[in-house]
Protein backbone atom coordinates (compact mmCIF):
# COMPACT_ATOMS: atom_id res chain seq x y z
CA UNK A 1 0.00 0.00 0.00
CA UNK A 2 2.89 2.38 0.58
CA UNK A 3 2.96 3.16 -3.09
CA UNK A 4 -0.81 3.24 -3.65
CA UNK A 5 -1.33 7.11 -4.74
CA UNK A 6 -4.60 8.76 -3.42
CA UNK A 7 -6.34 8.12 -6.82
CA UNK A 8 -5.93 4.43 -6.74
CA UNK A 9 -6.47 4.64 -2.79
CA UNK A 10 -10.22 6.71 -3.80
CA UNK A 11 -10.56 4.02 -6.88
CA UNK A 12 -10.15 1.39 -4.35
CA UNK A 13 -12.41 2.85 -1.48
CA UNK A 14 -15.07 3.15 -4.17
CA UNK A 15 -14.82 -0.63 -5.50
CA UNK A 16 -15.01 -2.04 -1.83
CA UNK A 17 -17.73 0.35 -1.14
CA UNK A 18 -19.72 -0.73 -4.41
CA UNK A 19 -19.45 -4.38 -3.50
CA UNK A 20 -21.00 -3.86 -0.28
CA UNK A 21 -23.73 -2.31 -2.18
CA UNK A 22 -23.14 1.32 -0.26
CA UNK A 23 -25.72 3.76 -1.47
CA UNK A 24 -23.25 6.27 -2.65
CA UNK A 25 -19.78 4.79 -2.77
CA UNK A 26 -17.90 7.80 -4.48
CA UNK A 27 -19.31 10.33 -2.24
CA UNK A 28 -18.77 8.38 0.67
CA UNK A 29 -15.54 7.22 0.00
CA UNK A 30 -14.17 10.80 -0.90
CA UNK A 31 -16.12 11.93 2.70
CA UNK A 32 -13.94 8.91 4.38
CA UNK A 33 -10.30 9.87 2.68
CA UNK A 34 -11.02 13.68 3.64
CA UNK A 35 -11.70 12.51 7.25
CA UNK A 36 -8.85 9.88 7.29
CA UNK A 37 -6.29 12.37 5.80
CA UNK A 38 -7.32 15.79 6.76
CA UNK A 39 -7.75 16.97 3.52
CA UNK A 40 -10.23 19.56 1.68
CA UNK A 41 -11.99 18.50 -1.09
CA UNK A 42 -9.71 20.63 -3.65
CA UNK A 43 -7.14 18.98 -1.99
CA UNK A 44 -8.33 15.61 -2.64
CA UNK A 45 -8.58 16.31 -6.51
CA UNK A 46 -5.18 18.60 -6.52
CA UNK A 47 -2.83 16.00 -4.84
CA UNK A 48 -4.39 12.90 -6.77
CA UNK A 49 -1.03 11.86 -7.92
CA UNK A 50 0.55 11.78 -4.32
CA UNK A 51 1.83 8.97 -2.80
CA UNK A 52 -0.21 7.93 0.18
CA UNK A 53 2.53 6.73 3.15
CA UNK A 54 1.25 3.38 4.57
CA UNK A 55 -0.14 4.76 7.87
CA UNK A 56 -2.46 6.66 6.23
CA UNK A 57 -3.31 4.47 4.29
CA UNK A 58 -4.12 2.01 6.61
CA UNK A 59 -6.71 4.93 8.56
CA UNK A 60 -8.89 5.07 4.76
CA UNK A 61 -8.93 1.32 4.86
CA UNK A 62 -10.37 1.11 8.28
CA UNK A 63 -12.99 3.84 7.52
CA UNK A 64 -13.93 2.06 4.85
CA UNK A 65 -14.00 -1.12 5.50
CA UNK A 66 -16.34 0.30 8.78
CA UNK A 67 -18.63 1.77 5.69
CA UNK A 68 -18.48 -1.31 3.97
CA UNK A 69 -19.97 -2.99 7.37
CA UNK A 70 -22.92 -0.34 6.68
CA UNK A 71 -21.94 2.00 9.63
CA UNK A 72 -23.99 4.98 8.70
CA UNK A 73 -21.18 7.65 6.89
CA UNK A 74 -22.19 10.06 9.98
CA UNK A 75 -20.64 7.71 12.83
CA UNK A 76 -17.94 7.54 11.08
CA UNK A 77 -17.36 10.87 10.26
CA UNK A 78 -18.35 12.22 13.72
CA UNK A 79 -20.21 15.74 13.28
CA UNK A 80 -22.11 17.00 10.26
CA UNK A 81 -23.08 20.27 9.30
CA UNK A 82 -26.87 20.50 9.53
CA UNK A 83 -29.46 23.23 9.30
CA UNK A 84 -26.97 26.31 9.79
CA UNK A 85 -25.01 24.15 12.88
CA UNK A 86 -22.71 21.59 13.67
CA UNK A 87 -23.64 18.40 14.94
CA UNK A 88 -21.85 15.49 16.64
CA UNK A 89 -23.57 12.20 15.78
CA UNK A 90 -23.01 8.70 17.03
CA UNK A 91 -25.91 6.26 18.05
CA UNK A 92 -27.48 7.87 20.80
CA UNK A 93 -29.76 9.54 18.52
CA UNK A 94 -31.23 9.52 15.71
CA UNK A 95 -28.61 11.00 12.45
CA UNK A 96 -30.82 14.14 11.35
CA UNK A 97 -32.00 13.45 7.77
CA UNK A 98 -31.68 16.03 4.98
CA UNK A 99 -35.54 16.02 4.80
CA UNK A 100 -36.19 17.62 8.18
CA UNK A 101 -34.19 20.55 7.17
CA UNK A 102 -37.32 21.37 5.50
CA UNK A 103 -39.14 21.08 8.20
CA UNK A 104 -36.93 23.50 9.99
CA UNK A 105 -37.47 25.72 6.71
CA UNK A 106 -41.02 25.68 7.55
CA UNK A 107 -40.71 26.72 11.21
CA UNK A 108 -38.78 29.69 9.52
CA UNK A 109 -41.40 30.34 7.62
CA UNK A 110 -43.80 30.22 10.51
CA UNK A 111 -41.03 32.64 12.09
CA UNK A 112 -41.02 35.39 9.26
CA UNK A 113 -44.68 36.66 10.59
CA UNK A 114 -43.11 37.38 14.02
CA UNK A 115 -40.46 39.41 12.40
CA UNK A 116 -42.50 41.81 10.72
CA UNK A 117 -41.92 45.16 11.96
CA UNK A 118 -44.20 46.39 14.75
CA UNK A 119 -47.48 48.33 14.43
CA UNK A 120 -46.35 50.00 18.25
CA UNK A 121 -42.96 50.78 19.31
CA UNK A 122 -43.69 52.02 22.28
CA UNK A 123 -42.52 48.80 23.67
CA UNK A 124 -40.67 45.55 22.73
CA UNK A 125 -42.46 42.48 22.09
CA UNK A 126 -41.94 39.19 24.10
CA UNK A 127 -39.74 37.18 23.05
CA UNK A 128 -41.40 34.08 21.21
CA UNK A 129 -41.33 30.72 22.66
CA UNK A 130 -40.96 27.60 20.83
CA UNK A 131 -40.50 23.62 21.79
CA UNK A 132 -38.70 21.10 19.88
CA UNK A 133 -40.33 17.52 21.13
CA UNK A 134 -38.36 14.31 20.51
CA UNK A 135 -34.85 16.72 20.15
CA UNK A 136 -32.48 13.50 19.34
CA UNK A 137 -29.06 15.37 18.14
CA UNK A 138 -30.77 18.72 19.27
CA UNK A 139 -31.02 19.70 15.39
CA UNK A 140 -34.10 21.36 15.09
CA UNK A 141 -34.02 23.24 17.97
CA UNK A 142 -30.05 24.14 17.66
CA UNK A 143 -31.32 25.37 14.16
CA UNK A 144 -34.19 27.21 15.03
CA UNK A 145 -31.80 28.90 18.24
CA UNK A 146 -29.25 29.75 15.59
CA UNK A 147 -31.65 31.35 13.29
CA UNK A 148 -33.56 33.24 15.79
CA UNK A 149 -31.50 34.04 18.72
CA UNK A 150 -34.17 36.36 20.38
CA UNK A 151 -36.48 33.09 20.29
CA UNK A 152 -37.17 31.22 23.82
CA UNK A 153 -36.37 27.72 22.88
CA UNK A 154 -37.33 24.45 24.75
CA UNK A 155 -36.03 21.23 23.89
CA UNK A 156 -37.36 17.87 25.43
CA UNK A 157 -36.44 13.84 24.94
CA UNK A 158 -37.66 10.93 26.62
CA UNK A 159 -33.81 9.52 26.51
CA UNK A 160 -30.83 10.70 28.61
CA UNK A 161 -28.52 9.86 26.26
CA UNK A 162 -30.21 11.52 23.52
CA UNK A 163 -30.42 14.46 25.36
CA UNK A 164 -26.41 14.30 26.66
CA UNK A 165 -25.87 14.45 22.95
CA UNK A 166 -27.94 17.86 22.60
CA UNK A 167 -26.38 19.41 25.16
CA UNK A 168 -22.88 18.74 23.77
CA UNK A 169 -24.27 20.53 20.35
CA UNK A 170 -24.94 23.67 21.97
CA UNK A 171 -22.19 24.14 23.47
CA UNK A 172 -20.33 22.82 20.36
CA UNK A 173 -22.39 25.96 18.71
CA UNK A 174 -22.36 28.14 21.04
CA UNK A 175 -26.34 28.33 21.69
CA UNK A 176 -28.14 28.58 24.87
CA UNK A 177 -31.37 26.19 24.99
CA UNK A 178 -33.82 24.54 27.62
CA UNK A 179 -33.56 21.16 27.39
CA UNK A 180 -35.53 19.37 29.74
CA UNK A 181 -36.33 15.32 29.89
CA UNK A 182 -39.67 14.56 29.05
CA UNK A 183 -41.87 11.78 27.91
CA UNK A 184 -43.59 13.68 25.22
CA UNK A 185 -44.97 17.16 26.71
CA UNK A 186 -45.28 15.13 30.24
CA UNK A 187 -42.64 17.31 31.95
CA UNK A 188 -44.56 20.36 30.94
CA UNK A 189 -48.07 19.32 32.02
CA UNK A 190 -47.10 18.04 35.40
CA UNK A 191 -45.92 21.85 35.74
CA UNK A 192 -49.59 22.24 36.65
CA UNK A 193 -51.00 26.56 36.20
CA UNK A 194 -49.22 28.70 34.89
CA UNK A 195 -47.62 26.19 32.73
CA UNK A 196 -45.34 27.15 30.10
CA UNK A 197 -47.06 28.29 26.65
CA UNK A 198 -45.30 27.99 23.63
CA UNK A 199 -45.79 29.95 20.06
CA UNK A 200 -44.26 27.23 18.04
CA UNK A 201 -43.62 23.43 18.43
CA UNK A 202 -42.00 21.11 16.29
CA UNK A 203 -41.39 17.32 16.10
CA UNK A 204 -39.81 14.29 14.20
CA UNK A 205 -41.52 11.85 16.37
CA UNK A 206 -40.96 8.39 15.49
CA UNK A 207 -43.09 7.57 12.76
CA UNK A 208 -42.47 4.47 11.03
CA UNK A 209 -44.88 1.39 11.06
CA UNK A 210 -43.68 -1.32 13.43
CA UNK A 211 -43.31 -3.77 10.24
CA UNK A 212 -40.28 -1.72 8.86
CA UNK A 213 -38.06 -3.24 11.58
CA UNK A 214 -38.44 -5.98 8.85
CA UNK A 215 -37.03 -4.01 5.83
CA UNK A 216 -34.90 -1.39 7.38
CA UNK A 217 -31.81 -0.58 5.49
CA UNK A 218 -28.12 -1.83 7.20
CA UNK A 219 -27.61 1.69 8.47
CA UNK A 220 -30.75 2.30 10.13
CA UNK A 221 -30.26 -0.61 12.53
CA UNK A 222 -27.47 1.98 13.92
CA UNK A 223 -30.59 4.03 14.91
CA UNK A 224 -32.03 3.82 18.62
CA UNK A 225 -35.40 2.12 17.54
CA UNK A 226 -36.90 4.52 20.28
CA UNK A 227 -36.43 7.20 17.67
CA UNK A 228 -38.02 5.38 14.82
CA UNK A 229 -40.87 3.33 15.39
CA UNK A 230 -44.25 3.85 16.62
CA UNK A 231 -46.80 1.30 16.94
CA UNK A 232 -48.81 -0.73 14.17
CA UNK A 233 -49.29 2.72 11.71
CA UNK A 234 -46.88 4.52 13.05
CA UNK A 235 -48.96 7.19 15.20
CA UNK A 236 -48.45 6.14 18.12
CA UNK A 237 -47.01 8.48 19.78
CA UNK A 238 -47.73 11.69 16.82
CA UNK A 239 -51.60 11.09 18.32
CA UNK A 240 -50.86 11.75 22.03
CA UNK A 241 -48.38 14.27 21.27
CA UNK A 242 -51.35 16.02 19.64
CA UNK A 243 -53.39 16.30 22.42
CA UNK A 244 -50.88 17.78 24.47
CA UNK A 245 -49.39 20.05 22.53
CA UNK A 246 -53.00 21.28 22.12
CA UNK A 247 -53.11 22.08 26.09
CA UNK A 248 -49.32 24.51 25.96
CA UNK A 249 -49.90 26.08 22.80
CA UNK A 250 -51.07 29.37 22.75
CA UNK A 251 -54.54 30.01 20.71
CA UNK A 252 -53.41 31.17 17.43
CA UNK A 253 -50.21 29.05 17.67
CA UNK A 254 -48.51 26.53 15.05
CA UNK A 255 -47.67 22.77 15.61
CA UNK A 256 -45.25 21.45 12.79
CA UNK A 257 -44.71 17.52 12.46
CA UNK A 258 -42.53 15.51 9.93
CA UNK A 259 -44.99 11.97 9.20
CA UNK A 260 -44.37 9.50 6.78
CA UNK A 261 -46.29 9.75 3.78
CA UNK A 262 -48.10 6.96 4.29
CA UNK A 263 -49.49 7.74 7.28
CA UNK A 264 -49.57 11.93 7.63
CA UNK A 265 -53.25 12.29 6.05
CA UNK A 266 -54.61 9.89 8.31
CA UNK A 267 -53.11 11.74 11.29
CA UNK A 268 -54.67 15.25 9.77
CA UNK A 269 -58.22 13.57 9.58
CA UNK A 270 -58.24 13.01 13.47
CA UNK A 271 -57.12 16.30 14.21
CA UNK A 272 -60.61 18.02 15.42
CA UNK A 273 -60.03 21.76 16.46
CA UNK A 274 -57.03 22.45 14.24
CA UNK A 275 -56.78 23.92 11.23
CA UNK A 276 -54.15 21.65 9.31
CA UNK A 277 -52.72 21.65 6.37
CA UNK A 278 -50.08 18.96 4.49
CA UNK A 279 -47.32 19.67 2.76
CA UNK A 280 -44.61 18.04 0.51
CA UNK A 281 -40.88 17.10 0.96
CA UNK A 282 -38.14 17.89 -2.34
CA UNK A 283 -39.20 14.52 -3.76
CA UNK A 284 -43.31 15.65 -4.05
CA UNK A 285 -43.95 13.18 -1.28
CA UNK A 286 -46.56 14.19 1.63
CA UNK A 287 -44.14 14.36 4.86
CA UNK A 288 -45.47 17.60 6.73
CA UNK A 289 -48.38 18.55 8.86
CA UNK A 290 -48.39 22.19 9.73
CA UNK A 291 -52.00 22.86 11.88
CA UNK A 292 -52.81 25.85 13.75
CA UNK A 293 -54.73 25.73 17.41
CA UNK A 294 -57.97 27.42 16.86
CA UNK A 295 -58.59 29.97 19.27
Amino acid sequence: MSGTTLRELLSQSVATLKLANVPSPEVDARELLQRALGLSRVALLTRAAEVVVEADAAKVADLVARRAARIPLQHLLGEVEWGGVRLKVDGRALVPRPETEVLLELALRVAEGWLAPSLSTSHKPRAKSILDIGTGTGALALGLKNALPDADVWACDISGEALALARENAALNGLDVHFVPSDLLGAFLQLGQPRPVFDLIVSNPPYLPAADRETADPEVQHDPELALYAGDDGLALARPLVAEAWQVLLPGGTLLLELDPRNVEQLAGEMQGWHSEILCDLTGRQRFLRAVRAG
